[in-house]
């Protein structure tokens, strides 16, 4: 039996993340520690693109780990794991990494991609040097042209639960006037919790 069939016997005819049926590939998981069956995972062109470019990471898409995490196969496992630490500045995958069980030479494995703990952690940080969070509410300090459309966002307009770009620590998005919008991170101020 050819590796692409026997992967789509394991994985029921589906992509082993996200459980789309179409467009499926058989996919090397980097730094694999063994060939074969073991060292594969079948997923979607959706995953594949964005397990390999961050720039193309849509974080709901990868809602879908809250299912996948618990798969048996340690291949499936690895994907899930890195994808969760990669968007951990959301919030809610910090929760699923916390829960997510792997033996250890498995936890090895999806480390094994990762470079040293903070070396590549991207801290966001307003116009007054307050580190922003998945979640934050920010006010603009200056009036903002928003790109693609004809208003201007007014100094003072609040941002409720902004989202981190994960790459970039000088970019945030957030929804003003109900578009969703790329902010420079320089022109917000953190608003205190209140209560």
């Amino acid at each position: 039996m050819s590796l692409e069939k026997e992967l789509n016997t394991r994985a029921g005819n589906a992509c082993e993340l996200c459980t789309a049926t179409d467009n499926l590939n058989a996919y090397v998981v980097p730094e694999a520690p063994t060939s074969g069956l073991d060292g594969h995972s079948l997923i979607c062109t959706t995953c594949q693109t964005q397990l390999e470019h961050s720039d193309k990471v849509d974080p709901n898409h990868w809602r879908c780990l809250n299912d996948s995490m618990w798969n048996t196969e340690p291949a499936v496992q690895v994907l899930a794991w890195r994808m969760l630490h990669r968007l951990r500045g959301e919030g809610w995958p910090v929760d699923l990494l916390e829960m997510m069980y792997m033996e250890p030479a498995t936890l090895k494995w999806a480390k094994a991609t990762e470079t040293e703990e903070g070396e590549e952690k991207v801290v966001h940080k307003d116009a007054n040097g307050n580190i922003l969070q998945a979640g934050d509410t920010v006010s603009l300090t200056q009036d903002l042209n928003v790109k693609g459309s004809s208003f201007i966002a007014k100094r003072g307009t609040a941002v409720r639960r902004i989202s981190l770009v994960l790459d970039n620590p000088a970019h945030i998005e957030g929804k003003i006037n109900g578009q969703q919008i790329v902010i420079l991170t320089k022109y917000v101020k953190k608003q205190k919790d209140m209560g």
